[in-house]
């Protein structure tokens, strides 16, 4: 059986899971060229756009599915993660809620495996620590309760976001005999 949760660097878009998470903005529009939203309506084609559109808006800490089209993914679960203000406008609990969302929509189309990326860390700025940390707390915490999601696989892009993760893995007790 595999961990429940796993760190990997690299390519939402390019994973054969059952599901991968988009981090959008409320438009759902496609994201600028370099986010993870752009490589998820880029790998799709050009039906994902139509699907968003229909499912647009996509409140901040609420989830939207779409199927996966063209990407090896068989579905992909669009989130709206919050813009970082400093903290004190409710962030730490809207990118919770993008979680919680998008374990919850998994679950009830019986994705098995999902990817989700470090939400809200490009260009919506929430600090990588504090970020990874409300990541692994909330999908460890989403886990216990539901045994239908065999593992989350936490993917980012850059070194700082993966050693974020895996400090906050380890913090949580994962990779300590947990």
């Amino acid at each position: 059986m595999p961990e429940p949760i796993a760190i990997i660097r690299g390519d939402i878009a390019a994973l054969a899971v059952d599901a991968i998470v988009n981090a959008v903005d409320p438009t759902m529009s496609g994201g600028a060229p370099g986010t993870v939203d752009w490589a998820v309506h880029t790998g799709a084609g050009p039906r994902m756009a139509e699907a968003c559109a229909f499912f647009a808006p996509c409140p901040v800490g609420r989830a939207r599915i779409t199927p996966g089209f063209d990407l090896p993914a068989k579905w992909v679960i669009h989130t709206s993660g919050p813009v970082w203000r400093g903290g004190a406008n409710r962030e730490d609990e809207a990118l919770s809620s993008c979680y919680i969302s998008t374990l919850t929509l998994a679950s009830l189309y019986d994705a098995r495996v999902i990817a989700v990326p470090a939400i809200s860390t490009g260009t919506f700025g929430f600090p990588a620590e504090r970020a990874a940390a409300i990541a692994v707390e909330t999908v460890a915490g989403y886990l216990d309760q539901d045994a239908a999601i065999q593992q989350v696989m936490l993917v980012c892009r850059h070194p700082a976001s993966e050693d974020a993760l895996r400090h906050a893995l380890v913090r949580h007790g994962f990779g300590a005999g947990r």
